[in-house]
């Protein structure tokens, strides 16, 4: 075999590969078809995207909490429960349940400095806030009487409850007579279904409350 001719089981015609060969082919033929193979079976390269930080130097910046409303001593109590749990989060009922243990209430201030230290929509704050009975978004009386308005409760007579409350405090649900005395609040459920109707005198629970046992228990708290 000549050394100017390639062997003929390589090719037969550019770009054809049909096997057996037609004929052979010389070795410039034989580069033409190499090269042009390379351009064939070359594949597109994948550009690739490297995410950088937008801050220059490629660190993060650390979150800095917002500064605390007041100098009050309890803003370090609330915070403290915050730092404890990284900021997270998942510490929203735990800080909530700070601020109201500290302040008796929650305020529109308090519920904002606990949504932006803990980086959650305001909404979401607000949402856990008005679900809850616990929390409260007014400074609470003196004593507080909380009827449970859950289907047990609703079915054994709970709305009669709350409007005979309404009826001798002379407030709405969810008011505070106007001496500060007595704070009037409706509850979804308090878990007690198998004592319904059930109501909460200062978070003392009491089942299968009547109307007359409530009234009998708001008229001593009016007259101290």
């Amino acid at each position: 075999m000549s050394p100017s001719i390639v062997p003929s089981g390589l090719y037969n015609e550019v770009g054809q590969g049909h096997w057996p060969p037609a004929r052979p082919i010389d070795a410039a033929q034989f580069q033409s078809v190499n090269a042009v193979s390379r351009i064939r079976t070359k594949r597109p390269t994948l550009l690739q995207v490297q995410v950088q930080p937008q801050d220059e130097g490629g660190i993060v910046p650390a979150f800095t909490p917002p500064p605390l409303p007041s100098d009050d001593k309890r803003w370090k109590i609330v915070n403290g429960t915050m730092r404890k749990n990284g900021f997270a989060r998942h510490a929203l009922i735990e800080t909530l349940h700070t601020v109201q243990s500290s302040f008796g209430y929650l305020d529109d201030e308090a519920i904002k400095f606990v949504a932006q230290s803990l980086r959650v929509p305001l909404s979401q704050a607000y949402g856990v806030v008005t679900f809850y009975h616990y929390f409260s978004l007014k400074p609470p009386g003196k004593h507080t009487v909380t009827v449970c308005a859950g289907t047990a409760c609703y079915i054994k007579g709970a709305d009669k409850l709350i409007a005979a409350a309404e009826q001798k405090l002379g407030v709405a649900q969810g008011q505070t007579t106007k001496d500060g005395n007595v704070s009037l609040m409706v509850a979804r459920c308090v878990g007690a279904c198998s004592r319904a109707p059930v109501v909460l005198c200062d978070g003392e629970v009491k089942g299968e409350m009547t109307d007359e046992q409530m009234l009998e228990q708001l008229e001593r708290w009016t007259v101290e």
